[in-house]
């Protein structure tokens, strides 16, 4: 964990707009938001609010229209797609909703393939086993994909976001192809990793159970940041209920 005061990730005055036919459609509108190293963030809000956008900027996969981005102090606005990619293969890791796991190549493969491609292959390969001891894949690393469970598969991805050791981990509804235990047990996972080993977590999920393991929760509508409330307020929930509605 950092122990300066530059935040793991800051976003100011972030705008994206897209065109359909004649009209422009402003997805997101002059967002501010900054997470703190060690901190665990959720972003919920209803479908078309922007929270899916605002992670795909915040993850350097798409460009702002306005606005910028910094990884741990590091500016992004005047970074050409190379050094994007650099940066997202360095300081960014990914947990997806479909695992995005390759099916020919087995678990141990999957998670060490980023590593590989930025070069730090070596250190990786001596980070995997506490990794794996961590999310407990150790006895799976041999196994391709689909002799996995969802759960595992998970935990391979999970792995895999942080086989580099990034500043930032940015989770697109993690749980949304799993069941409620299995759910609930990636969930604890990440928790677990923020209490004990200062991860980073910007999480975008539409189930409150989900949203209520982060230490905060950023609601967003119609593009831009309608409120937040910290999760371990007794009105929590209340306040998922007025900003989400459900």
């Amino acid at each position: 964990m950092a122990t300066n005061d530059v935040p793991a990730l800051r976003a100011q005055g972030l705008c994206k707009r897209y065109r359909m036919g004649d009209q422009t459609i402003e997805a997101l509108r002059d967002v501010d938001l900054t997470v703190r190293h060690g901190e665990f963030v959720a972003f919920m809000g209803p479908s078309g609010s922007g929270k899916s956008t605002l992670l795909h900027l915040l993850g350097l996969l798409d460009l702002p229209d306005g606005g910028t981005v910094e990884i741990a102090g590091e500016g992004t606005a005047d970074l050409d797609d190379d050094a994007l990619t650099a940066l997202r293969r360095t300081k960014l890791g990914f947990l997806f909703q479909s695992f995005e796991l390759i099916p020919n190549l087995s678990a141990r493969e999957n998670v060490l393939l980023p590593a590989e491609i930025s070069g730090q292959g070596a250190a990786a390969s001596e980070r995997l086993a506490h990794l794996a001891d961590q999310l407990a894949i150790g006895d799976r690393l041999g196994h391709r994909p689909r002799q996995l469970s969802g759960g595992q598969r998970q935990r391979v991805a999970l792995a895999r976001a942080l086989i580099n050791d990034p500043v930032v981990v940015l989770a697109d509804e993690p749980t949304g192809n799993l069941d409620t235990r299995t759910g609930a047990e990636v969930l604890e996972l990440l928790r677990r990793g923020v209490d004990d080993a200062g991860w980073t977590v910007v999480m975008v999920t539409h189930d409150p159970n989900a949203a209520l393991h982060a230490d905060r929760i950023v609601f967003l509508r119609d593009g831009g940041v309608s409120g937040e409330t910290v999760t371990g307020s007794d009105d929590a929930r209340a306040v998922i209920e007025r900003f989400v509605g459900v």
